[in-house]
């Protein structure tokens, strides 16, 4: 595993994916990967791009990438996938509308399965960036699934986080029910030759106003993938906001609390597998469950698990 690590910060692609893989497939080995993946972490610039299916989230990343390419510097894209209820790999939904770029070598296009997590993440998002980020990317974009309502996960993972809408969808109705203003950096309103924008983008600065007054003002940035119109802008207004990041107080104190958060979640990963082995081997839980009151039986063998010291 050090050498796969080695390989990985030597930029060697095939080492990457397969580490993305050990990761993925929660292997022994993980541990090991991300210590010393993170021992040679580079600083890379990580972006989150959510929102709701169908609102172009692919077609933005695919247009993105074509501009951060403009300055000469290396991308790598996490995009997690629904799952498939029968391979339990990823669905891969829109990566074909990145296919321009899956032949330049600055270019790293990672499709990830949800496997049941919630959120719109998966599980290892967070290490295939770290892992991406060893590797000496210099922007590393993260697509969620879009799943509506279950978006907040990508504001524990990345610097900046783009909530992308649509005219006229009601997207705006998911944000107040989800609380999303509170996740997002910035704003873009993608298909913007639709009718609609000047009665979202009052909207959005109406809801600005109410929620962000002590906080980063987020930005609304307007797009139109099929014309490649107002990418160069949202460029600007990222990479603008990732310098805020690492400058404000406000930003430090986020990045502490990141920190925080993904320390209990690896405790709480731990903790899990370690009950969940042991109560698959209980014969307990094994026996016929038909009738049986499973709150009981949770408790009980929740204080067995403790009471044998595990």
């Amino acid at each position: 595993m050090h050498q796969l690590v080695e390989q990985i910060a030597n930029q060697d692609i095939r080492a990457l994916a397969r580490a993305i893989t050990f990761v993925e497939n929660d292997s022994i080995e993980k541990l090991q990967i991300m210590q010393d993946a993170y021992s040679i972490k580079k600083n890379g610039m990580y972006i989150g791009l959510t929102g709701s299916p169908g609102a172009g989230k692919s077609s933005l990343v695919n247009r993105l990438i074509s501009q951060i390419r403009t300055e000469g510097k290396t991308v790598a894209v996490i995009a997690v996938d629904p799952t498939s209820p029968f391979s339990g790999g990823s669905l891969l939904g829109d990566r074909v509308r990145m296919n321009e770029h899956f032949t330049d070598d600055g270019v790293f296009i990672r499709s990830m399965a949800t496997r049941g997590s919630l959120g719109g993440l998966a599980r290892a998002t967070k290490d295939a960036l770290r892992l991406c980020d060893a590797f000496g990317f210099d922007v590393i974009i993260v697509e969620t699934v879009g799943v509506g309502q279950s978006e907040l996960d990508i504001m524990k993972i990345v610097d900046t986080t783009a909530v992308v809408l649509t005219p006229n969808s009601g997207d705006v109705l998911q944000i107040f029910k989800a609380g999303i203003m509170e996740i997002a950096d910035l704003f873009v309103i993608n298909k913007a030759d639709l009718p609609g924008v000047g009665k979202l983008k009052a909207m959005l600065r109406e809801l600005i106003h109410m929620t962000k007054q002590d906080r980063y003002q987020p930005q609304i940035v307007k797009t139109i993938t099929t014309e490649n119109e107002g990418i160069e802008a949202l460029w600007e207004k990222l990479k603008e906001h990732h310098a805020y990041v690492y400058a404000s107080s406000e930003g430090k104190k986020r990045l502490e609390e990141q920190r925080k958060l993904e320390v209990l979640e690896l405790i709480r990963d731990e903790i899990w597998r370690d009950v969940y082995q042991y109560v698959q081997s209980h014969p307990d839980f094994s026996s016929n469950l038909t009738n049986t009151d499973p709150y009981n039986l949770a408790s009980s063998l929740y204080m067995k698990w403790k009471k044998e010291g595990r």
